[in-house]
């Protein structure tokens, strides 16, 4: 098995400075950076993880937690996961799914074994005992999401204000005036989303003269379809839960109700969801994907400089037309 002096005799440089081409440790010129790396693949070199993260007292791992047993992958999730991901591999990190339960005691756990270098949040609640625990440990951490009051914490997140009002605005173009909400029964009632869409809806419908109808349920088909005898004559729909919004146009269906012609409905959801529709449905598509990438990088620059404080980032969805609404 090929060792550090081998390399180091192999590209002509000193057992030092194959050292700091390995750990990142002081800077090498490109050309001397090459030989190396060149040496290392010529002679099948496997770096020692372990011993260089003894060394550097980094392991460039990052953990991305989330509360998977309490809140159901969405595809917006999905979106953020999977381009957090990439976005940490692309700065050389390794980022791995961590299930956290909200209570805080978890990371705890985690933080105290050593292995991650700096930790994601997802499902951010407004008061978040992930977060004081996170805060306490000194360990450098990121929100996708927001608390009740960020001010101090690297973080990114939907605008959900936006959002809704450009949802809102649509529909009301096409003429609707009675304008329903559904939203999911949480089991985290401090669940930001869902506490922010449905305060940003409530103050949009009192500017604009609207009667707000928030109809909530469980995340699932069964819930979506319970919802249409309480509709109470809402001619468009906004759905914040992708899941019961499949069950609320099924029901519809089935009850000779049409979408768009009788009935609206914008949703949160993906253009791969949306696309499983009959009709396909317009959709408010997440920036979940830049956001994952956001929130990451937001960790690595601080990581990397622990002066930094990343400015926060607020991106709202976009309206993508398909054939779910139509003018009243």
């Amino acid at each position: 098995m090929a060792t550090v002096r081998d390399v180091a005799e192999r590209a002509g440089v000193s057992i030092a400075t194959v050292s700091f081409v390995l750990n990142g440790t002081k800077p090498v010129t490109p050309a001397t950076r090459d030989r190396v790396e060149a040496a290392m693949a010529e002679l099948g070199y496997r770096r020692n993880v372990l011993a260089r993260a003894l060394a550097s007292r980094r392991t460039r791992i990052l953990a991305l937690a989330h509360p998977t047993l309490e809140q159901r992958f969405g595809s917006t999730t999905t979106d953020f996961v999977t381009s957090a991901a990439r976005a940490a591999r692309a700065r050389g990190y390794h980022l791995v799914l961590w299930p956290a339960d909200t209570d805080g005691d978890e990371i705890r756990e985690l933080l105290s074994q050593g292995l991650v270098d700096g930790v994601v949040l997802m499902e951010v609640l407004l008061e978040d005992a992930r977060v004081e625990a996170l805060t306490g440990s000194g360990t450098p951490f990121a929100l996708i999401g927001r608390t009740a009051d960020p001010a101090g914490l690297i973080h990114v997140d939907i605008d959900f204000d936006q959002s809704m009002a450009i949802a809102l605005d649509h529909l009301q173009e096409l003429g609707h005036r009675k304008i329903a909400l559904v939203s999911a029964g949480h089991a985290l009632p401090e669940y930001g989303p869902k506490v922010r869409s449905v305060a940003a809806y409530r103050r949009l419908c009192g500017e604009r003269g609207l009667r707000p109808l928030l109809l909530e349920c469980e995340a699932s088909v069964v819930g979506g379809r319970s919802l249409v005898p309480r509709l109470e004559g809402s001619t468009a729909v906004v759905v914040m839960n992708e899941f019961a919004g499949f069950g609320l146009l099924s029901e519809l269906a089935s009850r000779g109700v049409a979408v768009p012609g009788d009935v609206s409905i914008v949703s949160f959801t993906s253009p791969d969801m949306a696309a499983i529709a009959d009709p396909p449905l317009t959709i408010m598509r997440s920036p979940g994907a830049t956001l994952g990438a956001l929130g990451v990088d937001a960790l690595i620059d601080r990581l990397e400089d622990p002066g930094l404080m990343p400015p926060p980032q607020l991106l709202p969805c976009t309206l993508e037309l398909g054939g779910s609404t139509a003018r009243t």
